[in-house]
């Protein structure tokens, strides 16, 4: 079983020993409910590092007062087993108390990449994930971190937080884990009924469709207008986005795009999905 830390205390007695011995860690934030996509991270951490350390903190700071936090999946009991069963060295899972203690007022904010797609749509989300992150590295002292590229501008806005802070942390996104039928990996996916499940499989076609129609030279609005459309069709009440960007700046592909990437977010039922692929 890994090793669970709790407290400020548990934390740094651990990075502390590490340290002492030049072991190398490799830190997984997650939220819990772990998957496999999170299990292929904690893969690589255990390949890479000589310490993998696995965080679950369901954290308040990124969710809207709208949004789910009440009711995100919280499976602790079987996320512990899964760890054991990929044998993580230890999982550090703080309280509130830890993280945001009373009169918290500091919060990391990174601009740019953080503005489009998921920053207009959910304008208090990055602040929140960049704030907790940099708790965690402070914290967890990682040589790696690893993130999966499901959330592909998460990682980005990271990626910039460390180049801008001079953290001393390498970020590492590993690729996207779906099912046997291409739907993403994700902790949200429990929210869908059967129905909604297969409905939910268009947003990996309708990515095809507008990579090759991309390739085939066809015009970014007319692929877009097309993959609003084909979500709509297939049962999506909603669609947030359905673009084709420039994969570093996350915003229209210009003279000096090198590699472009599609993105997508769209509504089922009470079910918000992202993913993307590479273009």
């Amino acid at each position: 079983m890994p090793l669970i830390l709790r407290s400020l205390t548990d934390i740094r007695s651990f990075t502390a020993q590490a340290r002492a011995k030049s072991r190398s860690i490799g830190l997984v934030p997650t939220m819990g409910a772990l998957h496999d996509g999170h299990l292929s991270l904690v893969k690589a951490a255990r390949e890479e590092c000589a310490l993998s350390l696995t965080s679950i903190y369901v954290n308040p700071a990124q969710f809207a007062p709208t949004e789910d936090l009440d009711s995100y999946p919280r499976t602790w009991e079987s996320d512990i087993e899964k760890l054991a069963a990929t044998k993580c060295d230890a999982v550090f899972a703080p309280t509130n108390a830890v993280m945001y203690p009373d009169g918290f007022d500091a919060f990391v904010r990174v601009g740019g990449v953080s503005a489009p797609l998921e920053g207009a749509f959910r304008p208090h989300f990055f602040q929140g994930v960049t704030t907790v992150v940099a708790k965690l590295f402070n914290l967890c002292q990682p040589d790696i971190a690893y993130f999966g590229e499901k959330d592909y501008q998460q990682l980005q806005v990271v990626k910039k937080m460390v180049q801008d802070l001079n953290m001393n942390i390498t970020v590492k996104g590993c690729p996207t884990i779906r099912d046997e039928n291409g739907l993403a990996l994700s902790s949200r996916n429990a929210y869908l009924d059967k129905a909604q499940y297969q409905k939910a499989l268009t947003i990996a076609r309708t990515m095809a469709m507008m990579k090759t129609r991309l390739a085939k030279g066809e015009s970014i609005a007319a692929i877009e207008s097309a993959a609003h459309q084909a979500l709509l069709d297939s049962g999506f009440q909603k669609i947030d986005y359905a673009v084709i960007v420039d994969a570093q700046r996350l915003t229209p592909p210009d003279s000096a795009t090198t590699e472009r990437r599609i993105l997508v977010a769209a509504h089922i039922g009470k079910t918000r999905l992202i993913d993307n692929i590479a273009a």
